[in-house]
C-alpha cells in the first residue's frame, strides 16, 4: 500500500514515453531498471552535472537546480499519484537534483583545478551513502514532508550533506 492508502503499481514504460511528466520523474526511463534505479538515475544524471558544472556560470547552475526543484516536483506529484505512490522507486529525478547539488558544492569550494573524475566519483558516491542512510536532515524530510516537494527536498538535503563532506575531506587529505 502507498502512504495515500492506494495501492502501487508499477510504471508502464510505454505510459512513461507518452507523458513529459513520467519521461522527467524517471530522468528519461533510468528509473525503470528493476534493481537499484536511484543509484541508476543518480550515475546518468551525472554526465549532464558535470557538462553544467563545466560549460555553465554558476549563476546558470543555481537556475537549473532551481528549475530542477520546481520541475521534479510537479513531475513526481504526477507520477507519485499515477502510481499511487509518492516516492515511488522510478521516480529519480530527485536523485538528478541531489547529484548536483553534491557535485557542485565541491566544484566551486574547491578550484576547478582540484575536480577531477574521482572527485566527480567520489560525489556519486557520498550522495548515495547519504541518499540510502538518510542521516538527519535527510531524514526529517523522508519522514514528515509526504509529498512531492518533500522527496525533491530530501535529496537535495543528502546532496548538500555528500558535498559538504567531499569539500572536508578534500581539505583533509590537502592538509596531510
Amino acid at each position: 500500500m502507498s502512504e495515500a492508502g492506494s495501492i502501487a503499481r508499477e510504471p508502464d514504460p510505454r505510459e512513461v514515453l507518452r507523458s513529459p511528466a513520467l519521461l522527467l520523474a524517471t530522468w528519461f526511463g533510468t528509473g525503470l531498471v528493476p534493481r537499484a534505479p536511484g543509484t541508476v538515475g543518480s550515475v546518468a544524471a551525472l554526465p549532464c552535472c558535470v557538462m553544467a558544472l563545466l560549460y555553465l556560470p554558476p549563476w546558470a547552475v543555481l537556475v537549473t537546480a532551481g528549475v530542477l526543484l520546481c520541475l521534479g516536483s510537479w513531475a513526481a506529484a504526477v507520477a507519485g499519484q499515477r502510481w499511487g505512490q509518492v516516492d515511488h522507486g522510478a521516480i529519480v529525478i530527485d536523485e538528478v537534483l541531489g547529484q548536483l547539488i553534491a557535485v557542485a558544492l565541491p566544484f566551486y569550494v574547491l578550484t576547478p583545478e582540484a575536480v577531477g573524475l574521482g572527485f566527480w566519483l567520489l560525489g556519486l558516491a557520498l550522495f548515495r551513502a547519504f541518499d540510502i542512510a538518510k542521516p538527519w536532515p535527510v531524514s526529517y524530510f523522508d519522514q514528515h514532508m509526504k509529498s512531492a516537494l518533500g522527496v525533491m527536498l530530501d535529496d537535495v538535503a543528502a546532496g548538500i550533506g555528500a558535498g559538504l563532506l567531499a569539500v572536508a575531506m578534500w581539505l583533509a587529505w590537502a592538509a596531510v
